[in-house]
């Protein structure tokens, strides 16, 4: 069972990682794809972020390779592997969900994030950079752009607010699912990173114009990144 686990992460992953030569590409959801067409929204970041695909594609690569030659049989790989595994089959065809309707493509990445946070959670303490920090990337970068889509898809639908009340709906959320991840996990720091990243991208997304997302991005910014400086501070002061 744990072989076929390991293994079935490894062509898992590949097929993730192939997935994108083989859809249309996706810069977010087209206007025809909303009632109200959302064109940049304020909660989505600025397009160079989404660069990080190309570091969570390439550590996800490692660690199932390793994964499946040198953990095959670890019992702790194995439990974390059963969520990340549902994580990556809904991963495959997202790309393709996202290019015909927002609102599956909504719940897949929703379900993604959430298989990726359990494997998260379930992660191998040893080991740490070959698992649980490119899974924790993963998972950082899914919460975020969970919110994403979950934001800028009920402004497109006219629920309740405008697009920047839901980028702040959106920011808020990840960052308190960001935070309740990582007080079971706090030394996650490819995780915090891969939250932090994002909102930065939603900082240089907005700048002076939408200044109300921009300082509520830069205060998660801020509160994400306080354990690590003051982790430094007792380090220097020591």
């Amino acid at each position: 069972m744990k072989q076929r686990t390991a293994f079935l992460t490894l062509l898992l992953t590949l097929a993730f990682v192939a997935s994108p030569f083989f859809t249309e590409p996706f810069s977010g959801f087209r206007a025809d794809q909303l009632p109200i067409p959302q064109i940049d929204p304020p909660v989505q970041p600025e397009g160079y972020a989404f660069a990080i695909w190309g570091l969570i594609y390439a550590w996800l690569v490692v660690s199932a390779v390793y994964g499946a030659w040198a953990r095959v049989d670890a019992a702790d790989w194995h439990d974390a592997r059963i969520p990340l595994n549902v994580s990556l089959a809904v991963g495959v065809p997202w790309l393709a969900i996202a290019n015909v309707s927002a609102i599956a493509a909504t719940v897949a990445i929703v379900v993604m994030a959430i298989g990726a946070i359990m494997a998260l959670a379930r992660a191998p303490y040893d080991d740490r950079w070959l698992f649980q920090a490119p899974v924790g990337l993963y998972a950082g970068w899914l919460t975020a752009a969970s919110f994403v889509s979950i934001a800028t898809t009920a402004a497109g639908y006219g629920i309740g607010f405008d697009a920047v009340i839901w980028a702040l709906v959106g920011i808020a959320g990840a960052f308190v699912v960001a935070t309740i991840v990582l007080l079971r996990r706090p030394n996650a720091l490819g995780y915090r990173l891969a939250v932090v990243w994002a909102l930065v991208g939603i900082v240089v997304a907005n700048g002076m114009t939408n200044i109300i997302v921009t300082l509520a991005a830069a205060l998660g910014i801020a509160l994400l990144l306080l354990p690590l400086t003051r982790k430094a501070s007792r380090q220097y002061s020591s």
